[in-house]
């Protein structure tokens, strides 16, 4: 992870700072979400300016030890989730099966007339009734996922009074319209300002985009775009020929 250097030379001050701070993390002493010092804090332990702590932090940020939160503080980052890219499966199973907590918010549930893109995505007409939600989901109260989902309003008729802290669209709608067939498209994107502020990442971090259609039936009954921050988050498939 770090460069190397001759064994005579000293680390630079931000060097020692970054390897003590991952010394504790390896070691288990700063468990993942655990709040570490602030700067100021840690400017006092170490005896180092505040420059040098700094840096120290960004590049452990940078790094994928630490997530900073503007306002809040620097906290022990997760260790990487993992997404399936050839399976169907919900954002709630796969925090589970981490024996981790999972979370949602709801953040739109409506009834709307599909506008050309939703009308594609879903094969059906413009200006047709669908619905229409936006969710982000947590894992330990970190945000992982934005869930925007079109649903074929047709087939899913009760969608918008399901209770999505108790269960996910995706149970739902597997419930009542059982997968048949699934598409993923995966990009690497940037995400808006809004989507931004959603995740808690700067405006600059990378994303995972997948874009999911789901049939049954030969019917379309939802196309969701699922977008994850790309420092806490994975992909990953098998196949066999």
């Amino acid at each position: 992870m770090y460069s190397s250097r001759s064994r005579s030379a000293p680390a630079p001050f931000y060097e020692t700072v970054k390897q003590d701070i991952c010394k504790k993390i390896a070691g288990g002493v700063w468990q993942p979400h655990d709040r570490i010092p602030s700067e100021a804090e840690l400017v006092a332990q170490y005896g180092f300016s505040r420059m040098t702590i700094n840096r120290a932090l960004r590049e452990l940020t940078d790094e994928g030890w630490l997530v900073r939160l503007q306002g809040v503080g620097t906290f022990v980052a997760e260790p990487k989730g993992q997404s399936a890219l050839f399976e169907v499966r919900s954002i709630a199973e796969e925090i589970a099966a981490r024996r981790h907590q999972h979370r949602c918010e709801v953040l739109t549930l409506e009834r709307v007339r599909a506008n050309a893109i939703q009308a594609s995505a879903l094969n059906v007409n413009e200006s047709d009734v669908i619905f229409h939600s936006i969710m982000v989901h947590y894992e330990n109260d970190l945000p992982v996922q934005i869930e925007d989902r079109c649903v074929n309003a047709d087939i899913a008729v009760n969608y918008l009074t399901q209770d999505y802290r108790q269960t996910t669209p995706h149970a739902y709608l597997s419930r009542i319209a059982p997968l048949t067939e699934g598409e993923h498209i995966v990009e690497a994107v940037r995400a808006t300002a809004q989507e931004c502020a959603w995740l808690t990442i700067k405006e600059h971090e990378p994303c995972l985009l997948i874009r999911r259609t789901t049939w049954s039936a030969s019917r379309i009954v939802s196309h969701a775009r699922l977008l994850f921050p790309g420092s806490r988050y994975r992909l990953q498939g098998r196949f066999i020929s």
